[in-house]
């Protein structure tokens, strides 16, 4: 439970310090570029989901959110025992990734997205949008391949 705890806190950290970071720009302002023609930094307000859908539910997006955050909490509290250090580390950078963007959609009233692949047609994103899709694509690897249930 602590590494859970420590893990779901420090990413949640990175998340909210780059999204202050990118709130000090203007909204649609490109304010860095990492790789040319690859990666760039543009300030999003997204009152949606990927790809901008669920656009006028952002009460909706916040209670599901946190539906998610205590499922997984209570997953890993109740089954501490039986878990190995990928499900662990799973769980909590979906439970921090989830959890972050549910803090921007409730104090906010939109999530604060930056991350900006250039050369195909993708939504901009944010560190918290990583964690969750890290934590699932580990989550599946656990499952496919470590789960000790037959």
């Amino acid at each position: 439970m602590a590494a859970f705890l420590v893990i779901a806190a420090i990413v949640m950290l990175i998340d909210q310090f780059t999204k202050q970071l990118a709130n000090a720009h203007q909204v649609g302002e490109t304010f860095s570029t990492l790789i040319p023609g690859v990666l760039q930094l543009t300030l999003v307000h997204n009152t949606g989901a990927a790809w901008g859908m669920f656009g006028d539910w952002t009460n909706g997006l916040v209670v599901l959110g946190l539906v998610v955050c205590i499922f997984i909490l209570c997953f890993v509290m109740f089954n501490s025992n039986n878990t190995n250090a990928l499900m662990v580390i799973s769980c909590s950078l979906i439970f921090a990734g989830g959890l972050g963007n549910a803090i921007d959609r409730f104090i906010n009233g939109y999530v604060v997205d930056m991350i900006e692949v250039v050369f195909i047609d993708y939504p901009v994103f944010n560190v918290a949008d990583c964690a969750i899709t890290i934590g699932v694509v580990l989550l599946c690897i656990n499952m496919l391949f470590f789960n000790k249930r037959g």
